[in-house]
């Protein structure tokens, strides 16, 4: 047994479970899902594409068959004129959009981690902490940008922080959830050796909230985009809000449709950005074994 804040010896490390001692066990190497080719990821990909191209079709041919007007429902190919006049216009919105999005949620996933690890080590710091984060999901964006403009301006800054306001919830919920989701027997093992606190949170605790943290992510990114969007919608000063805004008061629908669709890719982008990165950092884990 070693001493009560050395490290733990490699020979002990050894024989941790996956996650633990810095790398996963060769289980965990040997597990790991191997990668689709080329073939395999267009065949994946074919279904969605054609459910797509079908729906295109057919809301391309109603529009057309029915004679509805532009300002109504514009048909798909209005859409990709509008979107191809003008990309640029799009692209300078999504950006501004973008930023103030992953600000937030970057500054949300800090806080809310940090106060997570404090919680997940004492119930008494969870009970003095939960009632005001519930607090800060309750309350209404609408009723708290105003205080924000006044308080920091028109600038980037309130749109950040109303995207980090939606997004710290879900991050914090989950981070408590995971960091307390151990393997007792993993747990025994560790204290067995007299494992310093901060040995058992990052070889322990840590590897087993990355699952937990993930899964907030891929529920806050979306919710980064909407609070974001939402932010500027309220202010009205820059990026896709204020480009929604101005085709609204022009009746340019197919600009709206086109400020949608910017919006859906960029969600699925991130999304699908967020899965890949799990699956490369928990290749260890079931969840990213297809088991």
């Amino acid at each position: 047994m070693t001493p009560r804040g050395s490290a733990v010896s490699p020979r002990d490390a050894a024989d941790l479970p996956a996650g633990l001692g810095g790398a996963p066990g060769p289980a965990a190497r040997a597990g790991a899902a191997p990668r689709l080719p080329l073939r395999r990821w267009l065949a994946l990909a074919a279904a969605p594409v054609a459910a797509g191209a079908a729906l295109l079709a057919a809301w391309e041919a109603y529009v057309r068959a029915r004679d509805v007007k532009e300002y109504l429902l514009p048909a798909p190919s209005a859409v990709a004129r509008a979107l191809a006049e003008d990309p640029m216009r799009f692209v300078d919105a999504a950006r501004l959009s973008l930023t103030a999005a992953l600000g937030g949620l970057v500054i949300a996933s800090a806080v809310a981690f940090a106060l997570a690890v404090a919680m997940a080590h004492s119930h008494a710091i969870e009970r003095a902490l939960y009632p005001p984060a519930l607090l800060v999901k309750v309350t209404p964006i609408v009723a708290i940008y105003p205080l924000f403009t006044i308080w920091f301006g028109f600038g980037i800054a309130p749109k950040m922080l109303i995207a980090a306001l939606i997004t710290f919830f879900p991050m914090l919920v989950n981070a408590v959830i995971g960091l307390r989701s151990v393997d007792p027997a993993a747990l025994d093992f560790l204290r067995a050796l007299d494992a310093s606190r901060w040995q058992l949170f990052w070889r322990l605790r840590l590897p087993s909230s990355l699952p937990y943290v993930f899964a907030a992510l891929r529920i806050s990114v979306p919710l980064s985009l909407i609070g974001a969007v939402v932010a500027e919608f309220l202010s009205g000063s820059s990026g896709m809000g204020q480009l929604i805004l101005i085709a609204n008061g022009d009746l340019d629908t197919p600009v709206l449709f086109g400020a949608v669709i910017v919006l859906a890719a960029l969600g699925v982008s991130l999304t699908a950005l967020v899965s890949y990165v799990e699956r490369r950092v928990l290749f260890w884990h079931a969840s990213s074994m297809g088991v």
